[in-house]
């Protein structure tokens, strides 16, 4: 049988982001298009309890854009994913629904299970299967994932309150930010994800697969690359003395200065340094030294299951 042309729309706390793929009835995943904009929907969120009329806007601005190219490419199915900021909104299911019915789509606000699921699905994808314990890290704008499991079978999930846009608002008012910030950001993330990850479950894991922005930046700015190159991105083995590095580096210049930088996209300076500190803390609650990027993520997972394979 032909492969099912499929279009992901992934609606994030930080990012709108777009999958349109074929997949074959024996897993494989063609990527046609993929897109990804900053639109920082949850701007205000965690202070405010909703969506701001600015920031929706700006999601569906691009949410026109993308359904042309769906429309363009032929896509045979359909699913936008929504998650953390539209969970947490008072106005997010008002925001949902204006999504499937002002361009199509079958938007669904995911339950942090189903979300984990697919996530874990797509990380965990191409990947030889093992019985090694790994976790899935998802490093959001609203919140951080933390997904373990083996195989293909996720077996513990956790959604903190800890992510890019959250932890920077609620931390960072200096440009640079002062050491003072960022140690109150480090001990705060440090606290919230050992309240949310049991020692049994961080103690049995012995690797990990860092997924989304802040782990793709990282990598490409260690690679230096130039334009972005998804296919050095994927597989790249990051270190946490890296990140530490990168941390020091990019908390030392303004955001104008980190606009520039190689391999950064230019919108997410304003959240990269909350972003380092993130992974790093990620790093450290497990014991690991390292992880591997991967581009491989709840899109793709998304892509699967609307193929009917996951």
């Amino acid at each position: 049988m032909p492969p099912v042309r499929v279009a992901i729309v992934d609606i994030g706390t930080n990012s709108t982001r777009l999958l349109v793929a074929d997949v074959s009835l024996d897993g494989h995943v063609s990527e046609i298009v993929r897109r990804s904009t900053v639109t920082r929907l949850g701007e205000g969120v965690d202070a405010s309890g909703e969506l701001a009329a600015p920031a929706m806007d700006r999601v569906f601005a691009v949410l026109s854009d993308y359904r042309r190219a769906i429309d363009e490419h032929r896509a045979q199915a359909n699913l936008a994913v929504l998650t953390s900021a539209v969970r947490d909104a008072t106005n997010g299911a008002q925001f949902t629904a204006r999504v499937r019915a002002d361009f199509g789509l079958d938007a669904r606000t995911l339950a942090g299970d189903e979300e984990a699921a697919l996530t874990f699905l797509g990380a965990t994808s191409e990947r030889d299967e093992s019985d090694e314990p790994i976790v899935v890290i998802d490093i959001g704008g609203g919140s951080t994932e933390f997904i373990i499991g083996a195989g293909r079978q996720a077996s513990f999930h956790v959604s903190t309150q800890a992510g890019v846009v959250r932890m920077s608002e609620r931390h960072i008012d200096s440009d640079p930010p002062r050491p003072e910030e960022l140690q109150d950001l480090e001990a705060d993330t440090h606290s919230v994800f050992l309240a949310a990850l049991p020692a049994a479950e961080r103690a049995r894991v012995t690797a990990g697969i860092a997924v989304a922005g802040t782990a793709t930046s990282a990598a490409a700015i260690e690679l230096e690359l130039e334009p972005y190159d998804p296919a050095r991105v994927h597989g790249h083995q990051l270190l946490l003395a890296s990140v530490e590095l990168l941390l020091a580096r990019l908390a030392d210049m303004t955001d104008a200065e980190r606009r520039q930088i190689a391999g950064l996209q230019p919108d997410r300076a304003p959240t990269i340094v909350a972003g380092m500190i993130l992974l790093a803390e990620s790093m450290r609650a497990f014991g690991l030294d390292g992880v591997e990027v991967s581009e491989h993520d709840i899109l793709r997972g998304g892509a699967l299951r609307l193929a009917g394979l996951g």
